[in-house]
């Protein structure tokens, strides 16, 4: 065989060689590759049960930057967003955005007083001879929910069914939003930033009168020690006393659960970055900047369970008290015990890989396990008309207040969801609260207790109830009970006995 022979024959042989090889690799890569998936042949669009236009009549988000107002009526939007994933990163400088703000704010605060005012009336009027467990504070009197000016009463209201009530637009207890939802985040009360300045936003303030929100400090009652009433003895625990005020009384790893829950950490927009709302940089803010002494101090946020930000639903901060009871924490996620909540919040939005930019709150498990424990040990205020299985002790009780406890396990069907201990199911439930307006539904949400349920206005995951009174009209509508006007009465009597 000759040299040119030779090279041919090289050439043949590289090439089939190559070419097997080549064929592997790529038969290697269709190993590697995730297939496509089916699809569902002639695919038709569902509403499932919703409506035949009730999707298409839903309006598309608005693309808003951080910092631009929203429109208020959100229930009325759908839709997803352009990411899941938020950046630490402002739309401009951040002396722009203190002077963007500093203009703003003005104007959008007059304006969410003035969509406050026409939903409700803030009249300050309380409860004859009624107060929050801490004594310090009145019960506020309702409903104040505003009805709409062609009907007269909640009674002619609940008349008629929530098919004409949609129609007609009449339903007075559509959801509430955010006042700023293109940032969201912690809003806190005029009576927490008179005490914490550093907390006062530059954008925003929170939205309820001071007079419709839990009492501050409120009191905080321990299982471990329930002779002692309220251990705060009307202080605010804080950093500096908590050592002074719980010495003594809780074991060293409660203590150290105690010293995690009041230290602050950095949030998405509460933080020593230029990524912030305060003008000046921040330490964050701890759990009990909005869990304050183990309660609630009735601070709004955003559940952060759901994009874009306009879909997420307002929340307000509910109590700790009694958490050693529940199976089941948060509003929208089941989340099964208190350590593990102390893990999750993720700057509270939901959104890890802000860490990178902000800096990691660097809680080990073992610290959220002793945050867990002392959050363990906080107890319900007492109820002293209440016997060891929960029932109104008849002597103690009033006319009034014993027919409320019948209505509540009767026909008001309170106790189908509302039972044992703490007066919760530890379930979701899904309200379907969209029948009675068109809007997006807001799907499954948690139980709440109703052990002290006084001290924790205003009501419904996110505050759209300011009084008890509201609770019940709402929940007469809701379940289409067709309570009477002294029926109604005798149970937010019998709620305010828990």
């Amino acid at each position: 065989m000759n040299t040119k022979h030779k090279k041919i024959g090289l050439v043949l042989v590289s090439l089939l060689f190559f070419g097997a090889v080549g064929f592997q690799l790529a038969n290697d890569r269709l190993h590697m590759l995730q297939s496509p998936g089916a699809t569902v042949p002639d695919y038709q669009e569902s509403d499932y049960g919703l409506g035949s236009s009730y999707v298409d009549s839903l309006k598309t988000y608005p693309d808003l930057k951080k910092g631009e107002r929203q429109p208020f009526n959100l229930w009325e939007y759908a839709g997803s967003g352009k990411s899941s994933f938020g950046s630490p990163e402002l739309p401009m400088t951040f002396d722009e955005w203190l002077a963007f703000h500093k203009r703003q704010k003005p104007t959008l605060m007059a304006d969410v007083r003035k969509y406050m005012d026409s939903r409700y009336d803030f009249s300050g009027k309380t409860v004859s001879g009624e107060f929050m467990s801490g004594n310090q504070k009145p019960i506020m009197a309702g409903p104040i929910a505003r009805l709409p000016k062609n009907v007269t009463s909640f009674e002619e209201l609940a008349k008629l069914t929530p098919e004409e009530i949609k129609r007609k637009n009449l339903f007075p207890y559509k959801p509430l939003a955010h006042p700023l939802q293109s940032v969201a985040h912690m809003v806190f009360p005029d009576s927490w930033n008179k005490a914490h300045p550093e907390h006062l936003r530059i954008d925003v303030d929170h939205d309820f009168p001071d007079a419709y929100l839990p009492e501050f400090p409120p009191p905080m009652f321990l299982t471990t020690h329930k002779e002692l009433g309220d251990v705060t003895k009307g202080k605010e625990v804080t950093l500096s006393n908590y050592y002074e005020i719980f010495n003594g009384l809780i074991t060293a790893e409660q203590m150290e659960g105690l010293k995690e829950l009041l230290k602050p950490t950095p949030t998405t927009w509460f933080n020593h970055t230029p990524h912030r709302v305060t003008e000046e940089p921040s330490a964050g803010v701890s759990c009990f900047s909005c869990h304050v002494n183990g309660h609630t101090n009735g601070a709004i946020e955003l559940a952060p369970d759901s994009r874009p930000n306009l879909a997420r639903l307002r929340v307000e901060t509910p109590t700790m008290r009694g958490n050693y009871n529940l199976m089941q924490l948060a509003s929208k996620r089941s989340v099964r015990s208190m350590d593990h909540f102390a893990e999750i919040e993720e700057y509270f939005d939901g959104d890890p890989g802000m860490q990178q930019a902000i800096g990691p709150r660097s809680q080990k498990r073992e610290v959220t396990n002793r945050m867990g424990d002392f959050n363990a040990i906080l107890d319900y205020p007492p109820a002293p008309k209440l016997n060891p299985l929960g029932r109104l002790i008849a002597t103690k009780a009033s006319d009034q207040e014993l027919l409320g406890e019948k209505i509540f396990f009767g026909k008001g069907k309170c106790s189908q969801c509302h039972s044992g201990p703490a007066f919760v199911d530890d379930y979701m439930h899904d309200l379907q609260v969209e029948r009675f307006y068109k809007g997006r539904p807001e799907g499954p949400i948690k139980t709440f207790p109703l052990r002290g349920i006084k001290d924790s206005p205003p009501y419904l995951h996110d505050g759209r109830l300011p009084t008890l009174a509201d609770a019940v009209e709402f929940f007469n509508l809701i379940l289409e009970t067709k309570l009477s006007k002294k029926e109604k009465q005798a149970l937010e009597a019998y709620l305010l006995c828990l």
